[in-house]
């Protein structure tokens, strides 16, 4: 494909690195360039309109023209664009926030912030080690993620997002950093295995590392309530409450990320109510300020504050931060973000409408192509397969997830295909019923005019 010289595509291939891209391709291809949006709507320059069927990457929460998000920001820049939040410092953005997040928390005490979920599950890393040399156990730091689960990128939480792609060639995981079995039921139970059978299986797997690594090592498990990245995984039934009580057998912090799942998404304000997670940390980003602006945050509970604090009278200061942890501006559009939730309860609109979602999704598996359809709330992945008795599934040089996701783009849809040949649905989260029939015509549409390519391909 050629670019005009001097034309946007041209200058983004020529100067821009891409995340997650193959570059060598992108000099054919050239981006996709966004230039606006409204509503659960986004527009290219070239004029077209796709439904943003992955609200950005799992994260713009009340799509793309909320003008109260873009008034907040403004107020905040005219009356303080910057202040920090080391050494005693703070603005009101951040101490609002602070009070308005712990509030809504699954049981937390204290909110620290942060500008991404890496950065929050970075934090969340360097807080278990702190909490474990601060009452004497300097060995307890092993943390331990699940297979295909996703954390973030950087060195430390590239370590717990188990995914190859992600850790191939990076060095990854380092060394202290463990890996347990994927939730997975309709890809990793045995036959005939019922989902409180599987859990209980995989409990026992937790449970057996734990042991075999020592539990005076193991720290801490880190786990999305439901998997995102590595798959839209929904947890099977009993999963974590099975999981829980091996955490509390050995004393292993159990930190939820909620990164995706966090402000609604599962149909309550947090995946842990969801899915009965009982947390010592939590992390959020995305929707926290339906990426308007970036922000993160990792949430503590009481029993880490306690410890931490005394730690930090004693060495003292705390001796971790970033400088644009707690923004004003950024803090100021979170405040304002869960404001709205509350207001025009987002989360009872979810609950109403993810039945429709749920119907939609699940139809899904009479398509050809289509091996399992699974969700919660308004997030939702479809499984490909080569074959649904087996479920044997395509060899990946074919790329049926990608294949499915750019004939979803001809028809104005964007989705994003994951490992596994998995296509995940994400939308706004004020989406409505029409527009979740349109998205879902628009999804069945491509899986359709995808099948006989991917077929061919397989033969």
């Amino acid at each position: 494909m050629s670019h005009a010289p001097n034309s946007l595509a041209a200058k983004d291939i020529a100067y821009n690195l891409h995340p997650y891209t193959n570059w060598v391709v992108h000099r054919e291809r050239g981006p996709l360039v966004i230039t606006g949006g409204d509503n659960i709507y986004v527009y290219d320059d070239e004029g077209n309109r796709y439904i943003e069927g992955l609200a950005g990457l799992w994260c713009v929460s009340l799509g793309f023209s909320e003008s109260r998000l873009v008034e907040a920001a403004h107020r905040q820049l005219q009356a303080m664009p910057y202040s920090h939040n080391f050494a005693h410092r703070a603005t009101e953005p951040v101490i609002e926030l602070s009070e308005k997040l712990i509030g809504i928390s699954p049981g937390m005490a204290k909110a620290f912030f942060v500008n991404s979920g890496s950065e929050a599950v970075d934090s969340a890393i360097r807080f278990t080690w702190y909490y474990n040399n601060a009452l004497g156990r300097p060995e307890k730091k092993k943390i331990i993620s699940r297979l295909r689960g996703y954390h973030g990128v950087t060195a430390a939480a590239g370590s717990l997002t188990a995914i190859p792609l992600m850790q191939q060639d990076f060095d990854l995981p380092l060394a202290g950093f463990l890996h347990t079995d994927t939730p997975h039921h309709y890809r990793y139970a045995e036959p005939g295995e019922s989902q409180e059978a599987f859990a209980k299986r995989l409990a026992d797997s937790l449970d057996a590392l734990i042991q075999e690594e020592g539990p005076d090592t193991v720290a801490a498990l880190i786990a999305e309530p439901v998997m995102g990245a590595g798959g839209v995984m929904v947890p099977p039934d009993t999963y974590f409450e099975q999981v829980q009580a091996v955490l509390a057998k050995h004393d292993v912090l159990m930190i939820s990320d909620e990164v995706i799942c966090g402000f609604g998404r599962t149909g309550n304000m947090w995946g842990s109510e969801t899915f009965g997670i009982r947390p010592d940390m939590v992390t959020c980003a995305k929707q926290l300020s339906s990426a308007y602006l970036p922000i993160g945050a990792l949430m503590i509970s009481d029993k880490l504050y306690q410890v931490i604090a005394d730690r930090s009278d004693e060495r003292g200061a705390f001796g971790m931060g970033y400088t644009y942890g707690g923004h004003p501006v950024s803090a100021a559009v979170a405040l304002e973000t869960l404001k709205i939730y509350e207001e025009r309860d987002t989360v009872g609109h979810v609950r109403r409408v993810s039945k429709r979602f749920m119907e939609r999704l699940e139809a899904l598996e009479e398509q050809p192509l289509v091996g399992n359809a699974r969700g919660v709330g308004l997030l939702g992945g479809i499984e490909l397969v080569c074959d649904k008795q087996s479920r044997e599934q395509f060899d990946p040089a074919i790329k049926a997830a990608q294949g499915v996701a750019d004939r979803a783009r001809i028809n104005g849809l964007i989705v994003r295909p994951l490992p596994g040949d998995v296509v995940a649905i994400c939308p706004p989260l004020i989406i409505d019923e029409n527009q979740i029939d349109d998205l879902f015509d628009r999804l069945g549409r491509a899986l359709q005019e995808a099948a006989p390519g991917i077929h061919e391909a397989a033969a």
